[in-house]
């Protein structure tokens, strides 16, 4: 998914930023864990 594709979809579906996804290494983390993305980030 390009950035661009990616801003249009979350422009057209605020739901997203609630449940947001991220992609990492080839795997998807869907939903805000606080702990979990501490670990991809830090």
């Amino acid at each position: 998914m390009s950035d661009k594709e990616a801003f249009d979809l979350l422009a057209t579906d605020g739901k997203l930023i609630k449940r947001p996804f991220f992609i990492f290494d080839g795997k998807l983390q869907i939903g805000f864990k606080e702990e979990v993305w501490s670990k991809l980030f830090l």
